[in-house]
């Protein structure tokens, strides 16, 4: 089963609310939220990709293959609001752990989760620091996509596959880089903090026909000829079938998710998901030199 932990500041939008505690404080936020328990809240950034990734289990036939569990900061008491809006909105949200204020990353581990998804830095730097993949999800006015097909994009070095051949271009640069992945070319890449969420994910694609399957992947990646053939290579040996592989070298990348119409996007670069952000939802994967 595919796992997922998520806060409700990621899953509804809960501004106003959060407005409300940083200017009036705890007291005033426990009352607004008592207050308005049965006014559903609006879904936020993270709420489509929750959506579709809960549809699935809808199209998969046998024992459940998706779970979304919600790891909050509220109390019990202001996160009835947060469990009422998961049900307005019929999603399939059973398991929950509200925190009173402390962070929750640390239940992501204990539920087995794949991914964990917030909008705090020091939770995502926490819960991958535990051994859990982890994103902060990025402010964005991005449309959502209106495809019912759940579409996923990764970058590559640092993401996917492990920083060592990013920290190469890092110290000396683009020439260096290319040199030492033309090299290494038939040597697979190491894997990165997103490797086995994407293994989950093509899990559940194999659960489909490829004319029928749901969900689809792709890696949008700064990369280009002749760093290309190692990436190949490396999804070759895992045995991963990614459904779309963008090789930009340099290019900007939003456009281009633009048109594969992703649900999610996931960078290590904050530059990157700051451009990506306007046209598709985008999540900062942080690491630990972050």
């Amino acid at each position: 089963m595919l796992v997922i932990g998520i806060t409700s500041r990621a899953l509804f939008d809960l501004d106003l609310s959060h407005d409300i505690f940083t200017k009036e404080g705890l007291e005033s936020y426990r009352s607004f939220q008592i207050s308005n328990e049965n006014v559903p809240l609006k879904p936020g950034r993270a709420f489509p990709l929750v959506k579709k990734l809960l549809s699935l289990n809808n199209q998969i036939e046998g024992k459940r293959s998706v779970e979304v569990i919600l790891l909050s900061r509220n109390s019990s008491d202001t996160g009835l609001r947060i469990f009422n809006s998961i049900e307005h909105h019929n999603l399939d949200i059973k398991r929950a752990v509200f925190c009173s204020g402390g962070s929750p990353h640390s239940y992501a581990k204990s539920f087995g989760a794949h991914l964990f998804l917030s909008t705090e830095t020091s939770d995502c730097r926490s819960s991958i620091k535990n051994g859990v993949a982890s994103a902060r999800i990025f402010p964005s006015s991005a449309p959502f996509s209106a495809d019912n097909a759940l579409k996923v994009a990764f970058d590559g070095d640092s993401v996917i596959f492990s920083e060592d051949s990013q920290s190469i271009y890092d110290k000396y640069g683009i020439r260096a880089f290319e040199r030492n992945e033309k090299d290494l070319a038939k040597l697979p890449l190491s894997g990165g903090p997103f490797k086995s969420f994407l293994f989950e994910l093509h899990k559940l694609q194999k659960k489909f026909t490829p004319s029928s399957c749901p969900i689809r992947i792709a890696l949008v990646t700064a990369r280009s000829a002749p760093s290309h053939e190692r990436v190949i290579r490396t999804l070759r040996d895992w045995g991963i079938r990614i459904d779309e592989c963008l090789f930009l070298g340099g290019l900007e990348k939003g456009s281009f998710l633009r048109v594969f119409d992703a649900d999610i996007f996931f960078d290590d670069q904050i530059e990157n998901c700051s451009s990506a952000s306007t046209f598709v939802p985008t999540a900062h994967v942080i690491s630990m030199s972050q």
